[in-house]
C-alpha cells in the first residue's frame, strides 16, 4: 500500500498520528510543499493507493482523478469535502472517506480576529516593535454588534462567546427559524437587517451555488462605516472585488479574511498589504487538537480500508 499525504505545510503529520501501526509493507510519504498544477499532481500521485487531503488545500477534480489509476482510497480530514468530485471517485470504485472534527477551534479564530480589528492589535505591536508606541484608541465587543451570517454548529459556537463578551448577537440564514435562534440567546432578524445593525459581521455558511457571492457590492453598501466583516468560512461566499472595492468606499470600514479564493495566498495578490484588511493563512482550524484528531483519524480510516472493516464513507 502507497499512501500519501498531502499539504503538510507545518511538517508535522509524522509526529501526531503513531504511522508505525500501518501494515506492513506499506509506504508513507508526506509532502509538506502544494502543487496546484493538475499534470505535476500527476506526475506525483499516479503511483499511489491512498491520498490524504488536508482540507481543501488540494482539490482533487474529476480530471485528476480520472488521470490516477492505482487509487482505491481518498481520506479527507473533516467530515466532508466539497473539493473533491466523489462522484467520479464512486464512478471508478475508490473510496472516499472523512473523519472527526472539531469546531470551536476555528470559533476561537473567529473572535481572535474581532478582538484583532477592535483594538489594531497588529498596527499598535507593530508599533512597538519599531520603536513607536500608542497609535489609536480601540473599541470595545460589550454592547456591540454581532451579526452572524449562519447559526449552525460553527455560528453557535461564535454566538457563545460573543455572548460571554457582553455582545448583542443577531443572525440570519436562509432557513434560520426564531426558534433554533432563540435557543442559543440570538435574535433572528432578515439579512438586510444583519447587514444594517452590524458592528461585526462574522460569516458561517456551507459554500453551495447558493451561498457563492453572496456577500458582494449591494449587501456591503448597507453596512456602516465603522462595521467590520469576519470571513473565516469559504472565500467564494464574499466577493472579494467587490469587497476591496467597499473598503475603498468606506462600507464596512474593514475585514479580517483566514480563507481565500486561491491558497496559498498569490505574492502579488491585491489583498496583501491592504491597510484595511487582516489577514491570516487559513489556521483558523490549525491547533494541535484538531490536527491529533485528523491524522489519527487518517491512520485509523486506512487501516479499516485495508482490514476490510466498516469506515465513514462520504457518498455526496
Amino acid at each position: 500500500m502507497r499512501i500519501a499525504l498531502l499539504d503538510d505545510y507545518q511538517q508535522v503529520a509524522r509526529d501526531l498520528a503513531d504511522w508505525d501501526r500501518l501494515p506492513d509493507g506499506a509506504r508513507l510519504t508526506v509532502f509538506n510543499d502544494h502543487l496546484a498544477d493538475e499534470d505535476a499532481l500527476v506526475d506525483r500521485l499516479a503511483a499511489f493507493d491512498v491520498i490524504g487531503v488536508m482540507r481543501e488545500r488540494t482539490p482533487l477534480t474529476r480530471s485528476l482523478i480520472e488521470r490516477l489509476p492505482d487509487l482505491r482510497l481518498i481520506v479527507t480530514t473533516g467530515t466532508g469535502n466539497a473539493s473533491i468530485d466523489v462522484a467520479a471517485a464512486r464512478e471508478r470504485g475508490i473510496c472516499v472517506c472523512g473523519t472527526d472534527s472539531l469546531g470551536f477551534a476555528t470559533a476561537e479564530h473567529t473572535m481572535a480576529l474581532m478582538l484583532a480589528l477592535a483594538r489594531n492589535l497588529v498596527g499598535e505591536a507593530n508599533s512597538v516593535a519599531r520603536g513607536g508606541w500608542q497609535l489609536g484608541v480601540g473599541r470595545d465587543l460589550r454592547g456591540a454588534t454581532l451579526a452572524l451570517a449562519g447559526l449552525g454548529r460553527l455560528g453557535s459556537e461564535v454566538a457563545a462567546l460573543g455572548r460571554a463578551f457582553g455582545m448583542r448577537v443577531i443572525a440570519w440564514s436562509e432557513h434560520l427559524s426564531s426558534a433554533h435562534a432563540a435557543a442559543n440567546g440570538v435574535e433572528a432578524v432578515s439579512k438586510d437587517r444583519l447587514l444594517r445593525e452590524a458592528d461585526y459581521l462574522s460569516i458561517h455558511l456551507r459554500l453551495s451555488p447558493r451561498t457563492a457571492g453572496l456577500f458582494g457590492a449591494p449587501e456591503f453598501a448597507l453596512m456602516r462605516p465603522r462595521a467590520c466583516l469576519i470571513n473565516t468560512s469559504r472565500a467564494p461566499i464574499v466577493d472579494t472585488g467587490a469587497l476591496l472595492a467597499a473598503l475603498e468606499a468606506g462600507r464596512p470600514g474593514a475585514a479580517a479574511l483566514d480563507v481565500f479564493d486561491i491558497e496559498p495566498l498569490p505574492a502579488d495578490s491585491p489583498l496583501r498589504g491592504h491597510p484595511k484588511l487582516l489577514l491570516t493563512p487559513h489556521i483558523g482550524y490549525v491547533t494541535e487538537p484538531t490536527y491529533e484528531l485528523f491524522y489519527q483519524g487518517t491512520l485509523e480510516a486506512i487501516l479499516a480500508f485495508d482490514a476490510g472493516r466498516p469506515i465513514r464513507e462520504i457518498t455526496a
